[in-house]
């Protein structure tokens, strides 16, 4: 098993198609165990390997004030760094998804390490900067 930070392959397609509103559709993100299989065959949320503990509930947290740019010639969507208070729980990575849409997933964010808060305290995951290069969600 392995966390791949990725697009998802099939959110590409349906972006094209038009199932996805960034900025308009509920959002979510997700975090996983270091076991969990997230690439860029992801095609949905899963519970699978989805971590638990204190401060945290399953299906993650909506992620709010999406600003989409467009960087150069490559689209990129930003979002709120999200957080997680008064938390106690182990970590490794995170899937983005679209809560609005049958819970499809849209990028897989690889930690490159497990991460542990030990509570109560705070987690808070800070999303790339949302450049052409960094962004966790870019269009080429």
């Amino acid at each position: 098993m392995a966390i791949t930070q990725t697009g998802c392959n099939k959110f590409k397609q349906e972006l094209l198609q038009g199932l996805h509103d960034l900025d308009a559709d509920t959002i979510k993100i997700a975090l996983y165990t270091e076991d969990a299989d997230l690439d860029a065959d992801t095609l949905m949320y899963t519970e699978t390997e989805e971590i638990t503990g204190t401060g945290y509930s399953a299906g993650g947290k909506t992620l709010t004030g999406a600003v989409i740019t467009l960087e150069g010639s490559v689209g990129v969507c930003d979002f709120d760094d999200p957080q997680w208070g008064t938390a106690a729980f182990t970590t490794a990575g995170a899937l983005i998804y679209n809560s609005s849409v049958s819970n499809r997933a849209i990028a897989v964010i690889d930690f490159g390490e497990e991460f542990t808060v030990s509570g109560p305290g705070t987690f808070n995951l800070l999303l790339p900067a949302p450049t052409a290069e960094t962004g966790v969600i870019r269009i080429r």
